[in-house]
């Protein structure tokens, strides 16, 4: 890779081109950003053939850390621009998306991973678990505006709510997979003592310091900046977004408990704070402008891997086309319908909301982080990868060409 680098940034110099004339050029088209940039790396990969390949195995440290930094940059993102305060009554559909749509979605594609693919029992656990939540980046085209510009309406908050939570609750059933996976490389068999230990510290401990830990950075932050500048302030947009996004991610961190969640609820509870004020826009454009470049740097990037894959001539089973199409047009709906049943919303919203649960990057950095621990084999990683990376590519079309229309259909009003 590093002999080709400045050709590299040619074509990474090119995508950016395309994202900084999207919304002028394609304005009166259905394709999305995501759709072009994941396709100008298709074709650079499947012709470009004396590029190095870029095995996912192999690079799964490089892998992990880039989309982990992409999907908290764009967690801030999406915490910073919800206007809706935190009551029950406004959050009640996303705590249902949260607690009932991803669990179905984790055990529908963890059964389908058993028997469809043969993976083993920690593998099909990690396959649904890391395909469950709505992807927080690729998702930030159909959620709520920037910060104070009018009236959220229910479909792109619960969606922009969703991508922002249900990245950290994924993350027990990411744990639960490896410590399985784990036991079984160890001869040992999943004992309660092993359950019990996964859910009072994976599940318990983890999400509630991180709850904690992001409320504390968040509203110290804001005090830090609002107490003195109450009106305006000069401090920069830049260095505090990173320094929001670092600072509640290294501290969730350091006390082992989840960084996504804390990243979200600190700019959430950072938000809320002046939450008039006109200093949260600046923060949210700085964030989505990093979010986009960081976007398109990985998308790219995974274009370039999947066209190197069509040329090299991996073999694709109808398996792995029958269930990503079962997973997003049947078991993500059925589940979105279910848990939003009995909430007085209009069908169209609700549809729209079932329907527009996008994979995307988060569901890469969540299986680089698993396989990079050691403990799963060649074949359910190649396995895991093929079907993880048909599943976001299917996603981004799918989503891509009908997310608009979807939202256009509902009535678009602020609750």
């Amino acid at each position: 890779m590093i002999e080709n680098y400045n050709l590299f940034l040619l074509i990474c110099g090119i995508a950016f081109l395309f994202g900084a004339l999207f919304p002028i050029a394609f304005k009166k088209t259905p394709v999305s950003l995501p759709m072009i940039q994941v396709v100008i790396g298709m074709i650079v990969g499947y012709f470009w053939v004396t590029l190095t390949f870029l095995d996912p195995v192999e690079n799964g440290v490089i892998i992990e850390k880039l989309t982990e930094f992409v999907v908290i940059v764009s967690l801030v993102s999406a915490g910073i621009k919800i206007d809706t305060p935190l009551t029950w009554r406004l959050w009640r559909p996303t705590a249902r998306l949260l607690l009932i749509t991803m669990p179905i979605g984790i055990f529908s594609m963890a059964v389908l991973g058993y028997y469809a693919f043969g993976l083993t029992m920690g593998a099909a656990i990690l396959l649904g678990a890391v395909l469950a939540p709505t992807d927080p980046v690729l998702a930030s085209s159909i959620q709520v505006g920037p910060p104070n510009t009018g009236g959220e309406d229910t479909p792109r908050f619960a969606l922009t709510s969703e991508a922002g939570l249900n990245d950290g609750l994924a993350f027990p059933f990411v744990y639960l997979a490896i410590k399985i996976a784990e036991a079984f490389s160890e001869g040992k068999d999943v004992t309660n003592e092993l359950l019990w230990s996964w859910f009072t510290h994976d599940v318990l401990w983890k999400i509630g310091a991180g709850v904690v830990v992001g409320v504390i950075v968040g509203k110290a932050m804001a005090k830090l900046v609002f107490s003195k500048y109450s009106k305006e302030t000069t401090i920069s947009q830049g260095y505090m977004v990173i320094a929001l996004t670092l600072v509640a991610y290294g501290l969730a961190e350091f006390v082992h408990s989840y960084g996504f969640i804390a990243v979200f609820v600190a700019a959430f509870a950072f938000r809320r704070s002046e939450h008039e004020h006109a200093y949260h826009e600046k923060l949210h454009d700085f964030a989505e402008q990093s979010e986009g470049l960081l976007m398109t740097l990985v998308l790219v990037t995974f274009g370039i891997f999947l066209g190197q894959g069509l040329q090299s001539g991996v073999e694709l089973t109808w398996r792995v086309y029958i269930v990503s199409f079962a997973f997003l047009l049947f078991i993500r709906p059925i589940g979105g319908f279910i848990a939003l049943s009995g909430l007085k919303l209009p069908r169209t919203e609700k549809y729209a909301i079932s329907a527009l649960g996008i994979r995307g990057i988060g569901t890469l950095y969540y299986l680089s982080y698993a396989l990079n621990q050691g403990f799963f084999g060649e074949e359910d990683a190649l396995k895991l990868w093929i079907v993880c990376s048909i599943v976001i590519l299917i996603s981004i079309f799918i989503h891509g060409l009908s997310a608009n229309r979807l939202l256009k259909m509902t009535p678009n009003k602020p609750r």
